[in-house]
Order: structure tokens, then sequence, then C-alpha cells
């Protein structure tokens, strides 16, 4: 979710010198088919749907103001009910590589446009006011055929290629015909909890596709029932104003509602779940080859404590974009898919620039993914150089009644990557904290102390400006190009002598057959400056190899501003650019001890978007682009917490989107 408010193209510089990492080059045989196992199955149309936002609420503080679902990454919203675990790094840091510095660059690369996206008080305003406050945004972006389609926790909206908004903001409750996520009263109604959105436009059959998590809740409470499904959206012509087909992909994998049985566990719980012993399908994915449309999850135990394995889901793209009423999807797990033992995580499919789809063994879709992270590696120390190339292979038999994929691994070695550390901010009017730790406003004659707003039954402990939190090392958007992959991540770096947020960047050079999958490192390198964090990084390249790394910057120096380095297929990335520069410090509910329990963990942008759309790349990130004082903050004639509309009382994130020329 995120939003940014428009700010002049950046253009700093220090006095850093650019270091690459040297590159490697080593093959590695094919390794044997690994999936533990596949599942094809039948679902139907559910409906269809178009974008068609409803009115625009106040925003104000309403009780209840956070759904008792948990962020992303696992930080509690209710501290009263029990979590989905769904990061076990969950905050903690590995030991960094020592790398070299890259410099903010002052030349040229002038974007063709850039502006702000979806915001918090978007989020928050959409559907008459009938959202909860989110965080974090997970940054979705789609282009093609004129528009702009952005999709964030949990909106969306389409832009023309200059900014201007075509409807105006749709709730992704409404958007897949859900109730809305809450309407307050007396009595509140609670609907389901979409999250995790993504968006795809395949200029191949000239459709946009939407993606997201939905995990069912009891109308009465809002606490979970164990139902999750993946939506899919697939619109029904080129253009994204139009009519789209419903799609509905049950992921809980726990015998019930067509699913496999994957032995989830439970766990303790406050209202007695209808499905006690469902699996989430959490952190769902997309990317296309020639043949099909995939999404990838993570699957956790719902109410247990592990993590499973990645899941790939495999649909026929003609299928989905002839409007089918029925269509089959092909589910492979990947449980002990890595050396015979290691499950995978976050396997995220590739997306191909203009079209160009690998075509090798009757068609192939690639992935890549990492395994430093406590899910996969719980022995290890957050670390790891192994990067994991997947090739599925056959996939032209999806267009048949008879799939017949095959999935396959193979492990090849990169520099090491780690844990990161959270990544600290420049200091700043934080207003929300104030409010929860002032002890003097009048609110009443009884009544002293603004946190009393809230509803807290005693001032909470004093709260501090939180660090954000930097991701683990799980893998970033994935590109395929002329038969490489591309692909980043975050990580641990030791920059001028201090632990901070970086990237790492992969070039593979990938050939599959329906033996398995061949793969040799082409390139590799780190991306990091001195005293800033880099964090949640996207590649977008043509099919040259050629385009950006997108990425939120921020630091002792910066508040969190969205930011972009341009990158050659061959040497790695130039310096860094600032796209639009934060202007306050990130101050949000889930920087607090009072709504998420302690420590608190600042969430961020769960991931960033780059999409290739011709010669052009347009990239989307996380940044903050507001900032107002405790007594803005609190001039309740003018609104609680509104600042002069710029943000609502718990959230201030916002979003930045820009296109830019690649160059060779």
């Amino acid at each position: 979710m995120g939003k940014g408010w428009l700010r002049r193209l950046g253009a700093f510089v220090s006095s850093l010198a650019l270091v690459a990492s040297g590159a490697m080059a080593i093959s590695v045989l094919p390794a044997a088919a690994a999936s533990s196992g596949s599942n094809t199955r039948e679902i139907s149309a559910s409906g269809v749907t178009s974008i068609g936002p409803a009115s625009v609420g106040t925003g104000g503080f309403q009780s209840p103001e956070i759904a008792n679902a948990p962020a992303d990454g696992g930080s509690v919203i209710v501290p009263t009910n029990p979590p989905v675990d769904r990061s076990h790094t969950d905050g903690k840091a590995g030991s960094g590589s020592a790398s070299g510095e890259t410099g903010r660059d002052q030349s040229g690369a002038n974007p063709i446009v850039s502006f702000d996206g979806l915001n918090h008080v978007a989020q928050r305003t959409a559907n008459g006011g009938n959202q909860f406050s989110v965080e974090p945004p997970d940054q979705g972006l789609c282009v093609g055929n004129g528009y702009v389609m952005e999709s964030v926790n949990d909106v969306l909206n389409v832009y023309s290629p200059t900014g201007a908004s075509l409807l105006g903001v749709t709730d992704l409750n409404s958007f897949y015909r859900y109730s809305p996520a809450i309407v307050r009263g007396a009595a509140s109604v609670y609907g389901p909890f979409v999250t995790d959105p993504s968006c795809y436009y395949d200029s191949a059959t000239r459709r946009w596709f939407q993606v997201a998590l939905t995990l069912e809740t009891f109308p009465n409470n809002g606490y979970f029932t164990g139902q999750n499904h993946l939506d899919l959206a697939v619109s029904q012509t080129a253009d994204p104003l139009g009519i789209w087909n419903l799609y509905t992909v049950q992921v809980q994998d726990d015998g019930n509602l067509g699913t496999p049985e994957h032995r989830c566990s439970s766990g303790p719980y406050f209202v007695t779940p209808t499905y006690p012993n469902a699996c989430l399908g959490d952190y769902p994915h997309i990317g296309a080859d020639a043949n099909g449309f995939y999404i990838t999850t993570n699957e956790y135990s719902f109410f247990g404590p592990e993590f499973k394995a990645a899941q790939v889901y495999a649909f026929s793209k003609q299928e989905l974009a002839s409007l089918a009423q029925k269509v089959s999807v092909t589910q492979i797990d990947t449980t002990k898919a890595v050396r015979h033992h290691q499950a995978g995580f976050t396997v995220w499919p590739a997306e191909a620039a203009n079209g160009h789809f690998a075509t090798g063994a009757n068609g192939t879709e690639y992935f890549l993914s990492s395994n430093a992270a406590a899910e996969v590696n719980p022995a290890a120390s957050l670390t790891s150089r192994d990067l994991i190339v997947w090739a599925l292979t056959n996939t032209a038999s999806l267009n048949s009644a008879s799939p017949d994929v095959s999935l396959s691994n193979t492990v090849t070695s990169v520099d090491r990557y780690a844990a990161p550390p959270l990544s600290n901010q420049k200091a700043g009017s934080t207003p929300l904290r104030d409010c929860l730790n002032d002890t003097t406003m009048v609110l009443a004659p009884t009544v002293t102390g603004c946190w009393n707003i809230f509803g807290f039954q005693a001032q909470p402990a004093h709260e501090v400006e939180s660090v954000i939190d930097s991701n683990d090392t799980r893998m970033q958007q994935v590109m395929y190009a002329d038969g490489r992959l591309y692909g980043a991540l975050d990580t641990a770096l030791t920059v001028g002598g201090k632990a901070q947020a970086g990237i790492e960047w992969f070039s593979v050079s990938a050939q599959a057959s329906r033996e398995g999958v061949q793969a040799e490192i082409s390139g590799n390198g780190y991306l990091g400056a001195r005293d800033t964090n880099l964090t949640y990084p996207a590649v977008g390249v043509d099919q040259h190899g050629n385009g950006v790394i997108a990425f939120s910057l921020l630091g002792t120096h910066d508040y969190p501003s969205a930011a972009y380095a341009a990158f050659n297929g061959t040497s790695g990335p130039g310096g860094i650019h600032v796209a639009a520069a934060g202007v306050g410090p990130d101050d949000g509910f889930t920087s607090y001890a009072a709504f998420v329990g302690s420590p608190p963990r600042t969430r961020w942008g769960d991931y960033g978007a780059a999409v290739v759309d011709g010669s052009n790349v347009w990239i989307a990130s996380e940044y903050i682009g507001q900032t107002c004082t405790f007594k803005q903050y609190t001039n309740f004639a003018a609104g609680f917490g509104s600042c002069g509309g710029t943000r609502t009382a718990l959230g201030n994130w916002d979003t930045r989107i820009t296109e830019l020329a690649i160059r060779d």
C-alpha cells in the first residue's frame, strides 16, 4: 500500500566510488525433476467484475481501526489474536558481506514522467471509509495498451501514461465482489481480509491479470475461519476499465474444498476456526510464458508454527484469455525439492519483457529462489551462497486436456547474502508517536493525554521512532531476457564499517530440457551506499537485459525515498538516482508497540515493482511524501490526524510511479 506526494526528482551525489563484486561463472549439471507431486483440478469462473470506485469516506479515526488479522511478516495487529507467522526471520539479521559503494548519480537519467500513486489516505478512505488502516502497501504495477494500473493493499487505480486517474480508487474487497472489509456500528460486520496483490499485462493475449490472497473471516468478529484462496481476475479485453472474469483457487490444502492434504498443524485460537488444520497460501507472486500464467505461494500452517513449502499454480494462459467458464489449474508442491531435502521458498516466477518468452523444451517458465531464510534453513546463521534456478517445462501441455509439466531445479553458487538489519531513517516529525507519548492534552474535564483518543485503558509505554523492516533474503522480482534470468534480493552489507541493508543482484544464463535445467552465473554483485539502506529491489529489463533496479532508499541522512539505478545486462547497475525524495519519517501504527506489541516491527512494502513497456520501464516503490507537526496532527477543526488531508491518524505511507527510457 502506498502513495506519494509530488516531489522534485532527486539528483544527489556523494563522494562514493562504484565497486562491483566480481561476476562468477559456474556451470552446474541439470538436476532431477524437483516436484514432490502435482495436482490438477478444474475451477469455475465465479462471476465478473469491473473497476468502479464507491464514495470516499472521511478517514477519521474510528473503532475498530485495525483488523484482527496480522500484518504481513507476522507483526501482531491485535495482541490477543494468534498471529499468522509469515516470516520466521522476523527482523533478525545475519552477518553481511563487506561491499563497495555505489554513488548517487547526478548525470542525466531524467524520467519521462513521475507521479504519486496510491497512498494511505486513498486506501483508508476507499469504499466510503469501510476500510481498516493497513500497512504495508505491497506494490503491484502493470502497464500496457496505454494504461498504467497500480495495485496495493487494499486498493487499486488506473492511470493514463501522464498520471491522470481515470476512474478513481477502488477497494479490493469491492473489486473481487466481497463485502466491505469493515462496516462499523454497534455490532460491526467484517468482510474477508484481502492481501498481497499483484498485477500483470500480457502483451501476447492483450489481457490484464490481477491476483490477491483472500482470508475468510467470521462476519461478527473478524477472526479467521481458516479458509483462504487466491483470487484471480482476468480482463475480457485489452482495456482494464472494462469487464473482468473472476476465478477462485482454494489454497488451504487441508483436503477440503478440492484441495490436497498437506497436514498443516493447528494451534491455539480464541474463536474456533471452521478449518483448524488449514494451510496458508501466503505471498503470492505471478509470472507468465508463452503458454501459461503462474502463481507461486509460500505455504505455512495457518494456525500452527511451521513453514511447509512453496507451491506453484500453473494455468493455461489461452484458456484464461478466452474467457472460459471452466479452467484447469495444476498445483506443484516443492517439499524436499532442493537437494532432495529442502523445500522451495519464495520461488518467484519470471516475466518476459515485450512477449519474448522462452520456447525451449516445448515451452519453459523459469523461476529463481534463495535459501538463507529461517523457513528453510533454521540451523544456519541466516546466510547463504545458494541461488536456486527452477524451470517448468512442457508448458505447451497446459493448453491440453491433460497437462504434463515438469518442475526441476539446480543450485548455483553466488556471492554471500544474509538477512539485513532493520533500516534506520532520518529523524523528523512523528506526530502519531507524539500523541501516544502525550500527557498534556486536555480532552475532557477528567481526560488528559492525546493517547486516550485511541481507546487505550492506560497510557502506552514510551514510544520511540522505529527502524523500518528491511525484508529477509527472499527473492524479489524476476525477469527473463534472451536466455538469461535477472533478479535481486535484500541482503546485509557492511559499508564504511557499518552494517546496513543493501541489494544483491544476479544474472543467470539458463537452459532447460525435460531432463532438467542447467544454469551459469553470468553476473552477480551488490548495490549499497554509505549511511544508506536500500530495500525491496525490483528488476525490470527489456529483451536485451537492459533496464532498471527500483528500490526504497532511507538512512541517516534520508527520509524513506523512491529510488532506482540503471541496469545493464552485462555490467550491472550504475549510479543511484532518487525519483522522489522522502520529506518525513515513516510514522505508521506498525512502528509502535501500543498497536502491534513489543518490539514493534515497522512494516514496509513487502515488494516493489518494475514493468517493461516497449523501450521504456515503469517502476513503483514505497516512500514517505508527507510530514506535519503534532500541532497540525491534533487540529480537530481540520480533522484529527489528517494534517490537511495528507495522512490519516494511523498511517502516512505513499508510493511513487516513474517511467524511464531504457538505455543500452
